[in-house]
């Protein structure tokens, strides 16, 4: 690439490789087409440090053991949708679910509360028997915005430091693919006050992963967090576009370090 070059712009920030302690890029797949997702992480597979099938999308996407497959083959974890989990628990077949997880051959997992009605004790109970096998990332905040609105900021602050204590690596602030939920408020805006109880929670910036499918919203945390803060359910088409916003490389922060 030429960012490696002597051609590079001066000042451009240096990038950790894979795999990377922070700044990591995770991306949602929500149904691409085997061949194109093929085409995307041997294009772009070193920008990509995770990749997230959608909700349920990997119960009826025939090529699903594929596409985890070429993950594995490029060094990108892959993992489902914490939704899925949810609806396991709500049919209480949790252990179909690590069925599935094992059949499909990831070994990583996401446990959320997103949709379901889950008191904190259960989801630290769901996390420490599934890190006892695998990789958990849990994720914080509701799907249904007036539902995410009530909680405040240390209850955000609290659920994240619940969830690391229970066992999980990473924690995921949620906001949907709308950007427009969780830590969001209705009209795509972040909440500072979340923010500012995050950043200030005690947790390494390094274990929470904002939702961020929006650019304006990948600009806001960047412009908060760094070049370094590890962003997730960017869309496939926008890898490389959020690649150069970290670098400083595009007009909305440009020359920004």
């Amino acid at each position: 690439m030429f960012i490696d070059s002597p051609y590079a712009p001066p000042a451009v920030p240096v990038r950790a490789g894979k795999p990377r302690p922070r700044g990591r890029t995770m991306v949602i797949d929500t149904g691409t087409p085997t061949r194109a997702f093929e085409d995307l992480v041997e294009s772009h597979g070193d920008l990509i440090d995770a990749v997230k099938f959608g909700w349920g999308t990997c119960l009826v996407t025939r090529d699903i053991k594929t596409k985890i497959d070429v993950c594995r083959t490029a060094g990108v974890d892959a993992y489902f949708g914490g939704t899925l989990f949810e609806r396991y628990v709500a049919g209480d077949a949790v252990d179909d679910w690590v069925a599935l997880q094992r059949a499909a051959g990831v070994t990583t997992v996401e446990i959320s509360d997103g949709t379901v009605v889950m008191s904190a004790t259960e989801k630290s109970g769901w996390i420490r028997r599934m890190a006892e096998e695998f990789t958990v990332i849990s994720e914080v905040g509701f799907k249904d915005g007036g539902r995410s609105m009530t909680l405040t900021p240390a209850d955000w602050a609290w659920s994240v430091c619940s969830d690391l204590a229970a066992g999980a690596t990473t924690v995921t602030l949620e906001a949907r693919e709308s950007g427009r939920s969780g830590f969001c408020t209705a009209d795509g805006t972040p909440r500072e006050d979340v923010l500012d109880a995050l950043a200030g929670c005690g947790a390494p910036l390094d274990v929470l992963l904002f939702e961020a499918p929006t650019r304006a919203l990948q600009v806001d945390l960047l412009g908060r967090f760094g070049t370094d803060v590890n962003l997730g359910n960017v869309a496939t088409a926008d890898v490389v576009g959020l690649e150069t916003l970290r670098l400083g490389l595009r007009a909305d922060t440009f020359g920004r370090r």
